[in-house]
């Protein structure tokens, strides 16, 4: 007879089990689509026998957080043949606590040992009749509290599996080998995009890599999975119930050949690498899918003044003088480039982080800053916001403000410092946040309309100096 034993002193016990389960066959063929959403779709692609009649077959070594209600079979030798009357999603995986709560009200052995070198030994044989906090077990008319041992069962109870298994009854009208393909969803398992940028001593080029990162915790291992990406947000109907930092100090050598072929694919991109990989449980990959060096940036400079952010209108906020009038003291520091193939990138870039890097004196990487970017197609400019500057100091006050029964006219005036050893120029922003009717009705310079509600000037200062810009807003409603 079988056994199983559970080995245990001073109520520790550890798991072996001395049977096995066989699945009827193996993968031959794994494809893996990742969608940055904590999903995958899996297809597996395996070769059985199947014979003529009402059989069960079982898949094993399929994914722990599988989407049951997703999976789809098929015979890709004789697909008309073989059809699916039963699909089975088998979960209850063995551990130690659920084999001992089948056994509760049952008969078990506990084999203890003694004598200097344990060469003596004593079975009991008793009634599981707890598990909480330990065993408690009556033998004869003796009651055992967490006693130390080894426990043997004689069979493994019906229900439990050693791993995930999928199961199909299947009503086959012709014997002999089929391959057979299944295709599933499966949470626990996402991919984003990180990037290394290492910018040039001046800020005027930059080297950039990019990292695809995979983090599999979907319950299962692909092995030399052909490998797809989709970047996209794709809707999901409601139900009714590290990535690691890659520093590439080479950014400037001559970059390989791309590993991932990219396309365009429904309203989503595509990514496919173009070589087999296996992409094991419980595991971080990265893999380079983009570089490009050279690629022209500029550092920008933004002075975003007023320090509450706006939502929309309201009656109140278009005659309240105090509204929109807190000033914010910093400068924001930006690189800014056109994802293009002229300037050496041009292909859709993922939404993920940007890390950037810049060469000090002594040849070293030191960090500047970080940001998330969203998905961005080619020809569009991504804009990084890397912190604020140290050396300049803003000032936005309200310096006039009246109103009537059908109008507002409010005056500003925005100083910045710049306490750098070189001139240079500040983009300041200003929100008409009061009312959608304006016209600037005065002002110290030209500015450029942004959109509907937004305003920019170009602020040019000298070093070790400062410079300052007013103007007069006026609003009208009826």
């Amino acid at each position: 007879m079988k056994k199983i034993f559970i080995c245990g002193i001073y109520g520790i016990a550890s798991l072996s089990l001395a049977m096995t389960i066989t699945t009827t066959g193996f993968s031959q063929e794994v494809d893996l689509t990742v969608y940055n959403q904590n999903l995958g779709l899996v297809k597996d692609r395996r070769e059985i026998r199947i014979d003529k009649g009402i059989q069960k077959i079982e898949f094993m070594d399929v994914a722990a957080q599988i989407d049951p209600t997703s999976v789809h079979f098929k015979s890709l030798s004789y697909p008309n043949k073989c059809s699916v009357l039963e699909q089975n999603f088998e979960y209850d995986l063995i551990s130690r606590e659920k084999l001992l709560q089948k056994y509760i009200g049952k008969e078990i052995e506990l084999e203890r040992r003694f004598g200097k070198d344990g060469e003596k030994k004593e079975i009991i044989k008793g009634t599981l009749l707890s598990t909480i906090g330990g065993l408690t077990i009556k033998s004869g008319d003796k009651i055992l509290v967490n006693p130390s041992g080894e426990i043997s069962l004689s069979k493994l109870p019906e229900g439990l599996i050693l791993k995930p298994t999928l199961s199909w009854l299947l009503e086959n009208e012709i014997s002999g080998e089929h391959k057979i393909e299944v295709n599933y969803l499966t949470n626990g398992i996402n991919w984003n995009a990180d990037y290394v940028i290492v910018s040039d001593k001046d800020d005027k080029n930059l080297d950039l890599t990019g990292w695809v990162t995979i983090d599999n915790k979907s319950g299962a291992t692909y092995k030399d999975a052909k490998l797809k990406l989709i970047a996209g947000d794709i809707h999901r109907a409601s139900p009714t119930g590290v990535a690691a930092e890659n520093v590439m100090y080479a950014a400037k050598a001559k970059s390989a050949a791309p590993q991932f072929e990219e396309k365009s694919f429904f309203e989503y991109h595509l990514y496919t690498l173009q070589r087999r990989t296996t992409v094991r449980d419980n595991e971080t990959k990265q893999i380079e899918f983009v570089s490009g060096t050279n690629v022209p940036v500029k550092k920008l400079y933004i002075y975003d003044g007023a320090a509450q952010k706006f939502y929309g209108y309201n009656q109140w906020s278009r005659v309240d003088r105090n509204y929109g009038v807190q000033s914010n003291k910093k400068v924001y520091v930006m690189l800014d480039f056109k994802n293009s193939k002229e300037n050496n990138l041009g292909i859709p870039l993922p939404k993920g982080k940007m890390r950037v890097y810049k060469e000090d004196s002594d040849k070293s990487l030191e960090f500047i800053g970080e940001d998330f970017i969203e998905h961005t197609p080619k020809d569009e400019n991504v804009r990084i916001y890397l912190g604020d500057a140290f050396d300049f100091v803003g000032e936005r006050v309200q310096t006039d403000f009246k109103n009537g029964d059908d109008f507002a006219d409010e005056t500003f005036k925005i100083t910045i410092r710049n306490h750098k050893e070189e001139a240079v120029e500040i983009r300041v922003v200003e929100k008409l946040y009061r009312w959608s009717n304006w016209k600037i009705s005065q002002k110290s310079q030209d500015y450029e309309k942004k959109d509907s509600r937004t305003i920019e000037y170009k602020l040019k200062i000298p070093k070790n100096g400062e410079n300052t810009i007013t103007y007069t807003v006026h609003y009208w409603w009826d």
